[in-house]
């Protein structure tokens, strides 16, 4: 059964439960009413005959009929005491017992329903008291098939408009159940359509004149689709990438054990050629494992005080090193301060963006170095006179894989996996912090890492520099 379906029924039968309700309270409110009007006009004239009567010592009952003026549709009877018919109205000669025997001799007036020759009348039975003596009693009577006839049509016009109504909601409802659950059904054809043809290129078209859940939940199924889609390919070029730089390692190891074999000699060179691509594998294995660990946040953390400038003069010193005489290494301003974090996952943050600005830097071109405090926050800066980067590719520099142009480095032969910076975006995070790039082509790069001073002033974010302006 679909859902549809199952709405309508519910709907229609909750209508049908509600138009049913409605009806049996109105037809009960109705037949009361009338009933009280018949009731009402029986007291009236039972007042009336009782006005006109007459009582002797003996217990006799008597009046006189020219002055008692009621409805010819009104039956009336006198009983005595001792059950005997002393008075009757002319329209009630035919009946040969009380109008209701069974109320005869009540201490009290009693409206009672009572049925003779197959038809029912409401009769009023009244004791006829004189001094707290009985004198016997007045039933008055009416036909009750005006009554009758009126619940008759009511039921007759209630069931019809019912059942009028409840057709007409079963309409209205499949047809706006149908309209409400387009949009689901939409989203099945399209993910029926994914599935077939492994394309999450395809959204589902969100309406412009509805705003409610079913809207919600077609923005929020595009919005994974489309994080689907980009995981999807994020994976198929990992893959394509990790593939790539497996095959050239692979490739020499595979060589050199070849010619090895070849020539049934062990050469020093090509054993040392082995096992320097087994090395650059063990070092991508490794990167591998660490930013899977840093993505899914189960990075081992060593979370201790740091004195952050110590560590930035080391860096420092040892870029120095890697650079040799061809830049100039250079500190700005290093302020002192303490951050929270794992010494070593922060070193290798710091050497790698050095490393990089080295990398992309013509030899004798400065590198400058800076250390600055703004509020809860400290900003480490590498600002080099490099090529820069282009705008294209600036969001693509903490993908995994992605290396710039080789053209544009000043090693042609480079060592790296494109790992580098994606790794130190993740350290970074675990730390809650985040890493800013400033650059324009032929003007060179600032890469700014930010970190808390603090773990316990955190903020639910990184701030943004607009932010940090303000404290």
């Amino acid at each position: 059964m679909s859902l549809r379906l199952r709405l309508t029924i519910i709907f229609t039968g909750l209508l049908s439960s509600v138009v049913l309700l409605l009806s049996v309270g109105i037809y009960a409110m109705v037949s009361v009413v009338l009933t009280n009007q018949v009731d009402d006009g029986l007291q009236g004239s039972a007042n009336q005959i009782i006005e006109t009567l007459r009582a002797d010592t003996i217990g006799g009952i008597g009046f006189s009929p020219g002055t008692l003026q009621i409805s010819d549709a009104i039956y009336y009877q006198i009983w005595s005491r001792d059950d005997q018919l002393v008075l009757y109205s002319e329209n009630a000669g035919e009946f040969t017992t009380a109008l209701d025997p069974t109320s005869i001799g009540q201490p009290q007036a009693v409206f009672n329903d009572a049925e003779f020759n197959e038809t029912l009348y409401r009769v009023l039975t009244v004791p006829l008291l004189v001094d707290e003596e009985d004198y016997g009693t007045l039933q008055v009577g009416r036909l009750m098939n005006d009554l009758r006839n009126t619940q008759r049509l009511l039921r007759f016009v209630f069931v019809i408009s019912a059942a009028f109504a409840i057709l007409v909601s079963v309409m209205v409802i499949w047809l706006v159940t149908g309209h409400a659950l387009e949009p689901l059904a939409t989203m099945a054809q399209i993910a029926n359509q994914i599935t077939s043809t492994d394309d999450l290129s395809q959204r589902i078209p969100v309406p412009t004149h509805r705003n409610d859940e079913i809207n919600t939940l077609i923005m929020t199924f595009n919005k994974t689709l489309l994080r689907l889609e980009r995981l999807f390919n994020t994976q198929r070029r990992f893959l394509a990438d990790v593939s790539h730089e497996l095959r050239t390692p692979l490739t020499v190891i595979k060589g050199n054990v070849g010619l090895m074999r070849i020539m049934q000699t062990f050469d020093t060179e090509a054993l040392s050629s082995v096992e320097s691509e087994v090395d650059r594998l063990t070092r991508l294995v490794g990167d591998l494992l660490l930013i899977s660990q840093a993505e899914t946040g189960k990075l081992p953390l060593m979370m201790m005080p740091v004195e952050i400038d110590e560590l930035l003069f080391e860096v420092f010193e040892e870029m120095n090193v890697l650079s040799g005489t061809t830049h100039q290494i250079r500190i700005e301003n290093i302020e002192p301060a303490i951050v929270t974090g794992d010494r070593d996952r922060l070193k290798q943050v710091l050497l790698n963006l050095g490393s990089n600005a080295i990398n992309y830097t013509p030899e004798g071109s400065a590198i400058w170095l800076s250390l600055l405090i703004k509020g809860y926050w400290v900003q480490i800066n590498f600002k080099d006179e490099g090529i820069g980067i282009p705008k294209d590719e600036v969001n693509r520099l903490f993908e995994r894989f992605y290396r710039g142009d080789k053209s544009r480095t000043r090693k042609i032969k480079g060592s790296g996996f494109g790992l580098g910076l994606p790794i130190a975006y993740w350290i970074v995070r675990s730390h809650g912090g985040r890493i800013d790039v400033e650059t324009s082509v032929g003007e060179g790069a600032t890469f700014s890492v930010w970190l808390p001073l603090s773990q316990a002033d955190i903020p639910t974010r990184p701030m943004d520099q607009d932010e940090l302006g303000n404290r």
